[in-house]
């Protein structure tokens, strides 16, 4: 009789990760790492590398090109952020993301919007007053529910 499925080592969806690091400390950039590879833990993908901006207000990076050329591989199934603000400020945001999905990639955020909606075209909106955050307190670095 074969073992169960949660006794055999099965390889989760496969990930890459994204972080835009314009001058911040190695701590920084290590805890950030951490916080990806904790996220795909959490929710069973396979973290198979992570590709780190460096540079400012440049829509085509070494690395976001990287990033997009092993969204071509067969077996990947999206790109894990800390969050959004990761693809850079919005005038290169929204191709970027524009890029991720027409590669048929998820976008996937350890943090998401704040005000409880998926990231994309309206996402700017102001919350509902029910729904804003009412808390001035740092917010989690990870997630419960996603």
């Amino acid at each position: 009789m074969e073992p169960l499925t949660e006794h055999r080592g099965v390889r989760g969806p496969v990930v890459y990760g994204f972080l835009r690091l314009v001058r911040v400390s190695s701590a920084r950039h290590e805890a950030l790492h951490a916080a990806l590879a904790e996220y795909c833990r959490r929710h069973e993908l396979a973290l198979s590398g992570v590709f780190t901006e460096r540079t400012a207000n440049t829509e085509r990076s070494a690395a976001f090109t990287g990033l997009l050329d092993v969204l071509e591989l067969p077996d990947t199934y999206g790109v894990v952020l800390p969050a959004a603000s990761h693809l850079g400020p919005k005038a290169i945001a929204a191709p970027r993301q524009a890029r991720i999905t027409s590669a048929g990639a998820r976008l996937l955020l350890v943090r998401g919007p704040r005000d409880g909606h998926p990231a994309g075209p309206g996402a700017a909106r102001a919350a509902p007053a029910r729904l804003r955050r009412r808390s001035s307190g740092p917010a989690p670095a990870l997630d419960t529910d996603t």
